[in-house]
């Protein structure tokens, strides 16, 4: 795994895109806080850019760099995705249209320690191009998604993943209201 991660880093802090398996499904990831990078995304998915992405963290202090919310919040959100209407730190281009961002902490160990070896969040999109259904496993990710990726992680491409993170809104009140 160490070498798969020391690539997986490499690739991201060059501006480049991964294709990972992440506690979820399979992602394409790159830096969150690079606009370029999180570009490029937005092209191999061909999605419109006013549809924000998902970032990962790996722990509640990275989260804290991210939002203002409190380390009882972030307890109490494992593993869900929140959508927080306040952050920083992140790139403008993947940020929904009110500049909200979807933040996870990760519970995947390879994921976790991607994410720490790197020292900042990493964008977390499902495999696929924009409206089209989800892969399940690495082998119903389309050529066009590999062939497109600067970097493919060569670790549990038999497994089956087929459950999407749950996403909550935390609105401006406290409210939360479940999306997905």
């Amino acid at each position: 795994m160490q070498t798969e991660l020391n690539k997986a880093v490499s690739i991201l802090k060059e501006r480049g895109i991964i294709l990972y398996p992440t506690d979820t499904i399979w992602g394409l990831g790159c830096d969150a806080t690079n606009t370029e990078a999180v570009a490029k995304i937005y092209l191999i998915k061909k999605r419109v850019d006013s549809n924000a992405l998902i970032s990962l963290v790996a722990a509640k202090n990275q989260l804290q760099e991210h939002t203002a919310v409190s380390i009882q919040q972030a307890e109490n959100s494992l593993p869900t995705t929140i959508i927080y209407q306040q952050v920083c730190g992140l790139t403008s281009n993947l940020l929904g249209e009110n500049k909200s961002a979807a933040i996870r902490i990760v519970q995947d160990d390879f994921c976790k320690q991607l994410i720490q070896l790197f020292g900042k969040a990493i964008v977390s999109t499902s495999a696929n191009i924009s409206g089209n259904q989800a892969p399940k496993q690495f082998s119903e990710i389309s050529d066009e998604i590999k062939n497109n990726v600067d970097y493919i992680v060569n670790l549990r491409q038999n497994e089956l993943m087929s459950t999407p993170s749950t996403i909550l809104m935390i609105n401006e009140d406290g409210s939360i209201k479940k999306i997905r």
